[in-house]
């Protein structure tokens, strides 16, 4: 009969553990995410924030040598991303195509100009730095006009500010409820063998004996469950690396190296601290209190 339950126990005890690694790697699947979140959060911004630019109206007269000579000196330029040259035909054609009419052959002429579409760096989007780079730009003979959407940048601006701080303070929560749940999960799993301990203490086992293996074996597992999870999270992001382009590059080593420790630290530190508390907590209970 002694054979049988021994068995029975060790069953148990294997599946707490592989409850307990399932647990730990979608706790830290889910917190490699919100790292990485974190880490590309000033690159999403400037993703937002460089789609501002300006619409620089040529005069009509210039020749093309002077547009390509415009256009590489701009290129060239600390603050700006990239240029595209539009002619007459092209602005009217794509005119055309938003408003849905021919308003050429209704006015019998192109009444529009040539333009160069500026896209800007993302740090000279503010608005103090838009309004000097206007003055910047009138000072080219070739430009007759510059436009840029103020209220546009404003709103930009202002919600890219507002959801930093909102992400900031969800991504702690989160963080909060996550390392909850891990701590939840290895106090169950060591709950499961709080007679092995209360065994342990009347054969005169110290705490520091009786803590040893199931720090070892807990973060063992946080180790498995912080591999797994960094495949998990590759696994998403090669998904959906088309959906993600501008934002995730597979080529972005640095940030997958960051998470990567990021998770890993994750989980051997809070599987540590985790059963730490866990053992310490069964420690202290007498006999009669473990069965409650």
């Amino acid at each position: 009969m002694i054979r049988p339950k021994s068995q029975k126990n060790k069953k148990r005890i294997l599946s707490s553990y592989i409850t307990s690694t399932v647990s730990v790697t979608m706790v830290l699947f889910l917190l490699g995410i919100l790292a990485f979140i974190l880490i590309k959060a000033d690159r999403l911004s400037d993703y937002v924030k460089e789609k501002i630019g300006f619409t620089l109206v040529l005069h009509d007269n210039i020749k093309e040598v002077e547009i390509n000579r415009l256009q590489k000196i701009l290129n060239a330029s600390d603050f700006v991303k990239s240029t595209r040259y539009v002619d007459k035909q092209t602005a009217a054609n794509e005119l055309q195509q938003e408003m849905g009419e021919d308003f050429m052959g209704f006015l019998g002429f192109n009444p529009l100009f040539s333009s160069l579409d500026v896209k800007l760096i993302a740090k000279y989007t503010q608005a103090d730095s838009l309004a000097l780079l206007e003055n910047y730009f009138l000072e080219y003979p070739e430009i007759k006009e510059v436009f840029y959407q103020r209220n546009l940048v404003y709103l930009i601006n202002e919600n890219v500010r507002k959801i930093s701080l909102f992400v900031l303070i969800f991504s702690g929560l989160l963080a909060l409820i996550f390392v909850a749940l891990i701590n939840n999960t290895i106090r169950i799993s060591v709950y499961s063998q709080r007679f092995i301990i209360n065994t342990m203490q009347l054969v005169g086992a110290t705490r520091g004996f009786i803590r040893k293996p199931f720090i070892y074996r807990s973060i063992v597992f946080g180790i498995y469950g912080a591999i797994i999870a960094f495949v998990l999270i590759l696994a998403l992001i090669y998904t959906y690396q088309t959906e993600l382009t501008g934002f995730v590059s597979f080529n972005d080593y640095i940030s997958f190296v960051i998470v990567f420790i990021v998770v890993l630290a994750l989980g051997i530190i809070i599987s540590w601290l985790s059963t730490v508390f866990a053992v310490n907590k069964f420690l202290k209970l007498k006999f009669e209190e473990l069965f409650y």
